[in-house]
């Protein structure tokens, strides 16, 4: 009952966001106020992802406006309906002043914020963010959007007594980790939590395990974007199709997995009902925070999915990052709330107030990792993730999670989720007019 009142409140908080977004872009009027300060309203359009779930962006939003008399109002929609919905502001020129996105915005299928976008290249705060993150935010070296969060990576974290007590060791193949969840299993505990709800969990292990790809060809990426391979020439992908499936049947994400919201997932670890789930390692601080007798640091380790026998880790550069609207009446407002948000101090408070996150890309802060995590980190052998590679993958993220969830009931096969997957990549290229598909 509990975790259906929290899906019910956060679908209701969702849809008013949503109401609110479409209301309200644009910015506000204002002038010079009392003080020397000016009376200014930024609006700031995020999707819920987009923004700490911690409020510490607001936080620093609240200071800014006490130094500087600039109000910033939060515009937030759900995840699903951000992307087309932002496309269609910025077309019809009523976008918010800050714009919040996903990136790479170098892809081809990506919403092309260089077109839309203050360019950035000369701020001051630009040389200290590090080089491969800044290429996430930038478009033939003019950089358009700042970003704050380090290098995303998931992994599955498992609950270390739970292991010991069953005398489980860490899967490195498929194979060894169906064992692992067949054992867990059957000791009474739900072997993964599966987040299906939400449209992006589910399609992590997919696409976060490109090395796979590359190690059946190092050039696989360029291959993809220039259309030379399809999807149905990655052995891996349709493999891990059908792997998820297996599991899925096999009742290792549990019985109601399909009504699972991200939400809940703290307390299914914390209250060790599930003993594993793919996440980042800041997780745990976020398990901490609101579940802080469990010591979530101590209790889960890590490790690499092992989908398709896959031993490397996915790395994200840079996941999103904030731009600043052309069309902006306030674009110089708004730069002045970038140059705050880059002080070292407000980095830092950043960095502490958002639980989840371990570290910055910023090298000047010191990230939150353990030496023992830190030691794990740079012993793994890495690549990036496919939706910061390939063209046409990021842009169709939650309809591959409608695909695998229609899987999952029954409605398609995986070689039909490949299909769909293949089928809606060219559709979008075509649509985009790429020269490796209209000839």
């Amino acid at each position: 009952m509990k975790k259906k009142v929290k899906q019910i409140v956060s679908l209701t908080l969702a849809a008013g966001l949503a109401v609110g977004m479409i209301a309200g872009c644009g910015t506000k009027e204002g002038s010079s106020g009392a003080n020397g300060k000016k009376n200014v309203t930024l609006t700031f359009g995020s999707h819920q992802s987009g923004l700490p779930t911690s409020g510490i962006v607001q936080d620093l939003a609240k200071d800014f406006e006490d130094e500087t008399g600039i109000q910033i109002d939060f515009q937030i929609s759900p995840d699903a309906q951000w992307r087309d919905l932002i496309k269609v502001k910025l077309d019809s020129g009523e976008a918010p002043d800050i714009i919040c996105v996903d990136t790479p915005i170098g892809l081809a299928s990506s919403l092309h914020m260089d077109q839309y976008s203050v360019e950035l290249t000369e701020q001051p705060w630009v040389n200290r963010i590090e080089k491969t993150t800044l290429a996430a935010v930038s478009v033939k070296d003019k950089v358009y959007g700042i970003t704050f969060p380090g290098a995303k990576m998931y992994f599955y974290l498992y609950n270390k007594d739970i292991f010991d007590k069953l005398g489980l060791s860490v899967p490195t193949t498929y194979s060894e980790f169906k064992t692992v969840c067949q054992k867990i299993k059957e000791a009474g505990y739900t072997p993964i939590y599966e987040a299906t709800t939400n449209g992006w969990h589910q399609v992590l292990p997919l696409f976060e395990t490109g090395g796979l790809w590359l190690n059946q060809d190092p050039n696989m990426y360029d291959k993809l974007n220039d259309n030379k391979i399809d999807l149905d020439g990655i052995p891996a992908l349709l493999t891990i199709i059908k792997q998820l499936d297996e599991c899925a049947k096999a009742g290792y994400f549990g019985d109601d997995y399909l009504s699972n919201a991200w939400e809940n997932a703290k307390e299914a670890m914390a209250t060790e009902r599930c003993a594993m789930t793919i996440a980042e390692l800041g997780f745990r601080g976020q398990i901490e925070k609101e579940y802080p007798d469990f010591k979530a640091t101590e209790k889960l380790r890590a490790f690499v999915m092992p989908w398709g026998d896959n031993h490397v880790i996915g790395v994200n550069p840079a996941s999103n990052a904030y731009f600043i609207n052309k069309d902006s009446k306030y674009s110089e407002e708004a730069k002045q709330f970038f140059d705050f948000l880059a002080r070292p101090e407000n980095l830092k408070k950043r960095l502490i107030g958002q639980p989840e996150l371990s570290a910055l890309c910023w090298p000047e802060i010191t990230s939150k990792y353990t030496k023992e995590d830190q030691a794990f980190l740079d012993s793994l052998k890495k690549a990036n993730v496919v939706q910061t590679s390939v063209n046409y993958i990021d842009s169709q993220w939650m309809d591959v999670g409608k695909d695998l969830e229609a899987m999952y009931t029954g409605a398609l096969t995986p070689e039909e989720v490949l299909k769909t997957l293949k089928d809606r990549r060219t559709e979008q290229a075509k649509l985009q007019k790429d020269p490796g598909w209209v000839k």
